[in-house]
């Protein structure tokens, strides 16, 4: 019996050895840091990580960061904060001639990925630039050290839920979005190949033929034409409809594979819950079914294979002992008070746009001035002071 306990002993510590090796060779695939690019935690129990979803793919706009919360995790208070960052915050990105320059804050980190394409930018002296710019802007906007960032595409995200077995996520209302995108389908025509043809050149300003004067003149007389320029510009769904989907949620339960938890997180052109607002609270409310069914499932176990399939689809600068020290902690995660805020127009932002007019969101303040954000995020954060009962008498 003895032997046989010994025997078992040192089969668990040849698996836990091997699991120890392939983790760390696993993790060497998706850590993209370097000593430089680890910013020093002035408070230790504190960890503040930027989560980024993007496409992925090589169409345009692959790095565009679909989705952006900020975790922040007290491990002495035992308190997790989310904070979603909407899309169409208007950032100033800094540059080396004090120029200013701006951008919407979810083309922050494609952009830091070509710097040879943006010379001018300032890029931060250490870390990668992309991830160190972004850390940097969204850190700077919400007045907190940003110490970490973690990137997924959308085929890791699939991926990572269809390992844990599925998702099952509480969906708080009924809700169609027409406008859905298909991925792959971007630049479809959708059979109006001819048509498209005759009218690309009135779709570039700067094309030397495309005056307005010739434009009426080739129009004139093409009635269908004008209407697909108009539609092509003004509401492409109805210039391309074959780059759409109709997706429909119901309000409860819904058990969700990868990809319907991708459409279920992304969808932003419903009239019912619609908007980037509508979709950051339903990305926070996923997340609080992922730890669910993360805490339900033997996780330890799935480890391995859920780093195996997202190695290509996941980078972090986050250091091996902080990842592990994450990873001690999360059967703990259900004890942890949970902060969600979903930053905007109701709260700290307003409504605005760009010079060259795109819609923007901005504070109150005004265009680059984050204080009133800052205070909304410094009260929202602090811990409320304790309340003493007065002494019976």
């Amino acid at each position: 019996m003895k032997r046989a306990i010994i025997i078992t002993l040192v089969l668990v510590g040849i698996m836990g050895v091997l699991a120890y090796g392939t983790m760390r060779n696993l993790y060497s695939k998706i850590y993209k840091g370097n000593q430089s690019s680890q910013q020093v935690r002035k408070e230790r129990d504190i960890l503040t990580v930027l989560l980024m979803g993007y496409g992925g793919g090589a169409h345009e706009g692959t790095y565009l960061t679909d989705s952006m919360i900020v975790a922040r995790i007290d491990l002495k208070r035992n308190t997790v904060a989310l904070i979603s960052i909407p899309r169409d915050i208007w950032v100033k990105v800094p540059t080396k001639t004090n120029e200013s320059f701006y951008r919407k804050i979810n083309a922050v980190y494609q952009l830091g990925l070509f710097p040879k394409d943006y010379p001018n930018v300032k890029y931060p002296k250490s870390g990668e630039p992309g991830p160190a710019l972004v850390k940097q802007v969204v850190g700077e906007m919400l007045g907190i050290d940003v110490h970490y960032y973690l990137t997924v595409d959308f085929e890791g995200f699939r991926e990572a839920i269809d390992t844990l077995g599925g998702v099952t996520v509480n969906v708080q209302k009924t809700f169609d979005d027409y406008e859905y995108p298909i991925e792959g389908k971007e630049a479809d025509l959708c059979g109006r190949e001819d048509q498209f043809v005759q009218i690309e050149k009135y779709l570039n300003p700067a094309s030397p033929e495309a005056t307005d004067e010739e434009k009426m003149e080739f129009l004139k007389d093409k009635p269908e034409l004008a209407e697909f320029l108009k539609q092509i510009t003004d509401d492409p769904v109805l210039a391309f409809p074959c780059r759409y989907e109709h997706i429909h949620f119901d309000k409860g339960p819904v058990l969700m594979d990868g990809e319907t938890a991708l459409k279920y997180v992304r969808s932003r052109h419903s009239l019912d819950d619609g908007g980037d607002f509508g979709r950051a609270a339903r990305q926070q409310q996923f997340i609080e079914g992922v730890k669910d069914q993360v805490l339900q499932v033997n996780f330890v176990s799935k480890i391995v294979p859920l780093m195996d399939k997202l190695s290509t689809h996941i980078s972090t600068d986050m250091p091996a002992d902080d990842m592990q020290l994450l990873i001690n902690e999360f059967p703990q995660i259900s004890q942890y008070t949970r902060k969600q805020l979903v930053l905007s127009t109701d709260n700290v932002l307003e409504s605005s746009y760009s010079p060259d007019g795109q819609y923007i969101l901005i504070t109150a303040e005004g265009i680059n001035n984050w204080q009133p954000l800052h205070t909304f995020i410094e009260k929202a954060l602090t811990p409320p002071s304790p309340t003493y009962a007065p002494a019976s008498q």
